[in-house]
């Protein structure tokens, strides 16, 4: 188990390396991003694609901040969904 949950945190983290640090509303997003996608590829989530996971965090974030623009690597999360 420990090994499956470890893996799972590596893939996270490296996709976390496309959605840059920044202001609050940017770390929040990464934040949401992380939880989100960890439970995605538990065993029990719901499967979803980094980018699907992507775009509902963004949602998310924009429903506190309506003028948010998100950063992250479009292309490296295109080849994802």
């Amino acid at each position: 188990m420990f090994l499956i949950l470890k893996g799972m945190r590596k893939t996270v983290l490296e996709e976390l390396e496309h959605i840059p640090k920044g202001g609050d509303a940017q770390n929040e997003l990464r934040l949401i991003y992380f939880n989100r996608r960890m439970r995605s590829l538990g065993k029990k989530g719901e499967k979803k694609t980094a980018k699907e996971v992507l775009m509902e965090s963004v949602a998310r974030i924009k429903e506190d901040h309506p003028n948010f623009e998100p950063e992250y690597d479009e292309e490296f999360f295109k080849k994802r969904g």
